[in-house]
């Protein structure tokens, strides 16, 4: 009796002594950027739909931000972008977590990637999402480098060894570019986030030194950021529709998850590649995963 009670009480999505369902774990996701905001850019939709849907999300940003803006110092940028992305994190229904590397300074040393070796282990993750390698920014590139450093690290018990390997090794995605060299982007995972658009922009308002004040400075572009501020978050919704068109490519990824019917009725995707370092899900294995899939 007692080994019947272990085995039942060990499993997931089981009827239990009494009959009863036990409702499936939630899926654990955790999102590297390299700075506060990179992550909500990435995959601020999806956060939205796996929080909407009882799901947890984690998003960490390895550098703190503090070199990204064209008139503030660095001290109170800080804590200006700190409260920024607790902020975020109250509107996406998720975790934000803002590590101490000054923005510009990030290297993909081993103290960096016992870090994010950590904080997979941490959150049980079963999806870790983060940018590819080639990119422009080297805070970009080396976090893509200390998390794919990490992949398989997550399950050796003698590698930061203070938290308790994981068992299973997550899959592991990156975020979309626009990069050609050395390759390009594979679009893997396309996911509709045309119902929650506006929720992603909402968490993205939140970044206000970023996208209304530093990003149109470098852009050139900050003469014709509104001052009001709803009008300026339409300003923001109209851009982030154009980022997250569907291209070609996009539509064929939805055609394979949605069938052509409902792919067609898609307006704006956030779309994922999987790591070849990582576990290689099956596409049954990507269904139970990305429960947002018909």
């Amino acid at each position: 009796m007692k080994k019947f009670i272990l085995l039942v009480f060990g499993l997931v999505s089981i009827t239990n002594l009494y009959g009863q369902t036990q409702a499936p774990a939630p899926i654990r996701v955790i999102v590297f950027g390299a700075h506060p905001d990179d992550c909500d850019l990435g995959a601020g939709g999806l956060a939205t739909m796996y929080s909407a849907m009882g799901h947890k999300v984690k998003f960490v940003s390895l550098t703190n931000g503090d070199k990204g803006h064209q008139t503030m110092s660095e001290g109170k940028l800080y804590y200006r972008r700190l409260k920024e992305a607790k902020e975020a994190a109250k509107r996406f229904g998720i975790e934000y977590e803002v590590l101490h590397n000054n923005d510009g300074e990030l290297f993909p040393t081993l103290e960096n990637r016992l870090e994010v070796i950590r904080q997979i282990r941490k959150w049980n993750a079963d999806i870790v999402i983060a940018p590819r390698t080639n990119d422009y920014h080297p805070d970009h590139r080396n976090t893509g480098v200390i998390v794919q450093d990490a992949a398989y690290l997550v399950i050796v018990p003698n590698i930061a060894s203070d938290v308790p390997a994981i068992r299973k090794n997550p899959v592991f995605l990156y975020f979309r570019d626009r990069f050609q060299k050395p390759n390009p982007f594979r679009s893997d995972i396309a996911i509709d986030i045309t119902a929650v658009l506006p929720k992603k922009v909402n968490g993205l308002d939140a970044h206000v030194s970023q996208f209304y004040e530093w990003l149109p400075w470098t852009n050139q572009d900050l003469e014709n950021v509104p001052k009001d501020t709803l009008e300026r978050k339409k300003w923001l919704f109209a851009a982030m529709e154009k980022r997250s068109a569907v291209t070609p490519e996009i539509k064929v990824a939805l055609d394979k998850w949605y069938g052509k019917e409902k792919a067609d009725l898609v307006r704006q995707a956030e779309v994922f590649e999987i790591c070849e370092y990582g576990k290689q899900p099956t596409t049954e294995e990507i269904r139970k995963l990305f429960p947002m899939l018909p």
